[in-house]
């Protein structure tokens, strides 16, 4: 049982921000890989395809006996964390990247805060809804980037384009006063010193990477699960190949990947 991996699944590269963070802080982990890069981005997509794509990638990951599976996309957790943790809540352990989040706001009681994220999770008041509930006494304005995600899959990082790009969105009057920043989508930490750099580095840009990796270890903790065997073996899956992806993949875990397509669809 605790030699099994943990699942990770996103519409493309941002997850693995978050599978790369998990990975530096539980090297012995073995760990399996599923980008729905055929289907990216899924902020432009409905509620109900986005629980299809979700509930087929967690039967994919079942089938590699993941002990955890972690949702690391904003839009699919906000969209399908619940219905799927009910689902298979007697099969295994799902978290999401959202509440990690939360609870960590929750704990810096910022007076004014602005996210933003793809239409799918800014559009849903996932997080609006979870911030007031925890943290009450904080103004949150929420903003939907649809271009961010295209643009980073496509390569545009830290260029004249993705500079443009970022700077039309930010430049929101309604971000004024601003203590923090939310990136709602695990893309985003991609482009977050571009971010930081548009406020003068005096805004604070969180992204879930540090959070739900140490919320993942905690559960793995708590119920007995983490690997002590030595050996640690990582997959990644792709639904459509993507130069791109393979590139940032092995940037993040240093050429280190076999990657492999696999059609859930057909």
């Amino acid at each position: 049982m605790k030699n099994r991996p943990i699942g990770i699944f996103d519409s493309g590269v941002g997850g693995l921000t978050v599978a790369h963070a998990i990975k530096q802080i539980l090297p012995g982990e073995s760990m399996i890989y599923f980008g729905d890069t055929a289907h990216l981005p899924y902020g432009d997509k409905s509620e109900e395809l986005i629980k299809f794509y979700s509930g087929k990638i967690t039967e994919f990951l079942l089938s590699y006996n993941s002990k955890i599976i972690l949702i690391a996309c904003n839009s699919a957790s906000a969209s399908a964390y619940e219905t799927l943790r009910e689902e298979y809540k007697e099969k295994v352990i799902m978290i999401d990247v959202i509440d990690p989040v939360v609870d960590y706001l929750a704990k810096r009681k910022f007076k004014k805060l602005g996210i933003i994220g793809t239409k799918r999770t800014i559009s849903s008041g996932t997080y609006e809804q979870k911030i007031k509930e925890k943290s009450p006494g904080t103004d949150v304005i929420s903003l939907a980037t649809p271009l961010l995600v295209p643009m980073i899959e496509e390569g545009f990082i830290y260029d004249d384009i993705s500079n443009a790009i970022i700077r039309t969105y930010l430049s929101n009057p309604s971000f004024s006063g601003i203590e923090a920043l939310v990136l709602a989508c695990t893309h985003y930490p991609l482009i977050k010193n571009q971010i930081r750099k548009f406020f003068d580095f005096k805004v604070e840009v969180i992204d879930s990477s540090a959070t739900v990796s140490a919320m993942l270890k905690n559960i793995l903790e708590k119920n007995n699960l983490l690997n002590d065997t030595g050996t640690a073996k990582d997959l990644f899956f792709v639904s459509d190949y993507t130069p791109y992806f393979e590139k940032i993949a092995g940037m993040f875990f240093e050429g280190n990947i076999n990657l492999t397509r696999a059609d859930l669809w057909s």
